[in-house]
């Protein structure tokens, strides 16, 4: 999206930002991305409504509740299947948002036998507003909830769900100029605006020349540090079995692109609009991602996109079985279900990658699985 400094909003943490670059210099879109959305007291996620209708913008479980059913279901087969039904699990989320998902994957799950007995559910989440909102959300399952702020807190064995996570990590963007390859950054124009900027600073230049040969001026590359998931994934494995299953909205193969924008009143603005009030996020390279954890010793299944993975996983027979037990209500359970697998929107924008220890056997949704049957009629 091109940028307009007229559009620009005074917003309390856009001053404290022009502040720092008039004293300090341009900073990293990394270090403002980062800034935007987790600053004390200012940063987007200090807020408290910034998901579903009232908010900036609606995720899956959101839309429909047949997407966290159908993943609750998927954890139960898993423990049941992959694990092999051990008395106790951990069931963690990376950034549950309002714990929508989970509420609506913990009641789903209660169709296989023995998974509520022993699942322990383990929320990780650094906003303390949304951590209360998730203690609303969850009031039926809070005798047996836990929240932490690290992602390998926990103990495994462990089976992690993470959806629309990683597109809010901040991301480092570099930007081929007349001089070759340089940081991008955030500076101020003539007027005191905030602009994008290329930066001095470390840069893999022959790794860029060499991905991206034929790059024109003005292509920016992307990078984001997804070693620290991989890291932590790897001590968890120390010490249990472990499942990680990701949805996010992405791309799978490498190429050049700015994917940096925002999110204000479910309308897209420039990201340099209303810092701290508009949700910045990017795209995920799932070619990165699948090689980072493969790296780090994990074996992987996926990606594929979503619409392939709710469809292994029933969400045709799962909707069918609620629109009969609420007709009244069947139009509206058709409509999200039919945007969860939209061909041009979130069915093929968002993939799904799945990694787990690699003496563990193939998860379902994978293959030509079918974990849905059976589970509950509620609305």
């Amino acid at each position: 999206m091109s940028d307009d400094p007229s559009t620009h909003r005074d917003t309390p943490l856009g001053r404290l930002i022009k502040e720092s670059i008039q004293r300090d210099g341009p900073m990293t879109v990394q270090a403002y991305m980062a800034r935007c959305l987790w600053d004390e007291p200012f940063g987007y996620y200090r807020r408290q409504r910034v998901f579903g209708a009232s908010g900036d913008f609606i995720t899956a479980a959101d839309i429909s509740q047949v997407f966290g059913e159908l993943i609750g279901v998927w954890t139960g087969v898993v423990w049941q299947t992959v694990f092999g039904a051990p008395g106790s699990i951990t069931l963690a989320e990376y950034g549950p948002g309002r714990g929508t998902m989970m509420r609506d994957a913990l009641r789903a799950a209660r169709v296989v036998p023995g998974f509520t007995e022993a699942v322990h559910p383990y929320l990780i989440e650094a906003s303390q507003t949304l951590s209360q909102l998730q203690a609303t959300t969850l009031a039926d399952f809070r005798s047996r909830a836990t929240w932490g702020a690290k992602l390998d807190e926990f103990s495994p064995p462990a089976i992690i769900v993470a959806n629309e996570f990683l597109d809010s990590w901040p991301v480092a963007q570099w930007v081929k100029t007349l001089d070759g390859w340089r940081i991008r950054g955030v500076g101020l124009n003539a007027s005191g605006q905030l602009e994008f900027t290329a930066i001095d600073g470390d840069c893999p230049h022959e790794a860029f020349d060499a991905l991206l040969p034929d790059a024109q001026v003005g292509a920016v590359v992307e990078t984001q540090r997804l070693d620290r998931l991989a890291d932590a994934l790897q001590s968890l494995m120390q010490r249990g079995p472990v499942v990680m299953l990701l949805i996010d909205y992405g791309h799978t193969a490498a190429a050049a692109g700015d994917t940096l924008q925002a999110v204000r009143e479910h309308k897209y603005e420039s990201p340099l609009a209303s810092p701290g009030e508009a949700d910045l996020t990017v795209h995920v390279n799932f070619y990165d991602l699948a090689s980072t954890l493969h790296r780090a010793g994990l074996a992987l299944d996926g990606p594929v996109t979503q619409a392939e993975f709710l469809g292994a996983v029933g969400i045709v027979e799962r909707a069918s079985r609620l629109m009969s037990a609420n007709p009244q209500r069947a139009g509206e359970i058709e409509a999200g279900v039919a945007r969860l697998l939209a061909p041009n929107g979130m069915g093929s924008r968002f993939k799904v990658l799945a990694a787990r220890s690699p003496d563990l056997p193939p998860l379902p949704g994978f293959r030509a699985s079918k974990v849905a049957s059976g589970a509950p009629q509620q609305i």
